[in-house]
């Protein structure tokens, strides 16, 4: 079971794992430091979808050598997002990545119905990866980018999409929290009730894995919180999964993850999709688009 970023690159490493990973507009200089280490690491062959002038301005000044890229000179940006994905959709790459293009855009051609990559009556959806000094293994979480209010069957589907990148890690039986105010059986909460279906669905099968929920955050990831209520789970105090009930939820955990807790570092990317689908901020740090790419070839199928 791989418990931190470095463990990832470390079993990417020795499993001889490379992908062909191709940058949608990727001219901007954290896109194309993170496409470099990833290609030193041996992980990924990369394909820069954009200007090859920026480009070549970017490695100048970052002191890379272009060589270690493939370059489609696309001087349009939209044009640029366009061909690459629709590269990905032909077979020419494993996974895609949001360079420095809009996220508007770079959705727009992942959803074009013709070239796109999203599978008919498909669900775009959104995993995290987050390593936190004071939790002891990874956690996965969703959806904090995509979806604002998913319904039950999307949470179902959901829930199927983050234990498998979970799985993809190396951890054969995820244990996920459906994550609400209180673990309590409160009527008044949506969440709660459909906490608890979801982890019904789990016992019975139909989601492979570990479920309990509802569950409060400070059971789900704590083991004292869990001491001191009393509560009986076979997932409180340990979950590798957490699936939130709605947008704000998540994204409030997510970004006060990156923003108030010291030696935080984070992956995220689009599930769903043909392939997984890099959707970094265009101010995300290097550091994060380069897990995020591990992380991401980790979990090609």
């Amino acid at each position: 079971m791989i418990k931190n970023f470095n463990e990832l690159f470390a079993e990417l490493k020795a499993k001889g794992i490379c992908k062909k990973m191709i940058a949608a507009w990727g001219v901007d200089s954290h896109t194309i430091e993170a496409a470099s280490l990833a290609s030193d690491q041996g992980f990924v062959k990369v394909t820069l979808v954009g200007d090859k002038d920026l480009i070549a301005k970017v490695c100048d000044e970052c002191k890379i050598d272009i060589a270690k890229f493939e370059i489609v000179d696309i001087k349009d940006e939209l044009k640029a997002v366009a061909e690459a994905v629709r590269m990905v959709h032909d077979g020419e790459g494993d996974v895609l990545m949001k360079g420095l293009c809009s996220t508007d855009k770079f959705l727009r051609a992942i959803l074009n119905k013709e070239v796109g990559l999203l599978p008919p009556k498909g669900l775009l959806s959104h995993v995290g990866v987050i390593e936190n000094p004071n939790y002891h293994k990874l956690i996965f979480i969703t959806d904090m980018a995509v979806i604002p209010a998913p319904d039950f069957r999307q949470k179902v589907k959901m829930a199927g999409f983050v234990t498998g990148v979970a799985r993809s890690f190396g951890i054969a039986m995820p244990k996920i929290a459906f994550i609400a105010a209180s673990e309590q059986m409160l009527d008044s909460m949506p969440a709660c009730i459909e906490g608890a279906m979801l982890a019904k669905m789990c016992d019975r099968g139909q989601i492979k894995a570990i479920g309990d929920g509802p569950l409060a955050l400070d059971v789900a990831i704590d083991e004292e919180s869990v001491q001191i209520k009393k509560l009986q789970s076979p997932v409180a105090g340990d979950a590798d999964c957490l699936l939130f009930p709605n947008i704000e939820s998540a994204n409030v955990f997510w970004k006060t993850n990156s923003k108030l807790a010291v030696g935080v570092r984070q992956a995220g990317f689009l599930v769903g999709t043909k392939v997984p689908c890099i959707l970094a901020s265009r101010a995300d740090s290097v550091d994060v688009k380069l897990n995020s790419i591990a992380s991401a070839v980790m979990s090609v199928k």
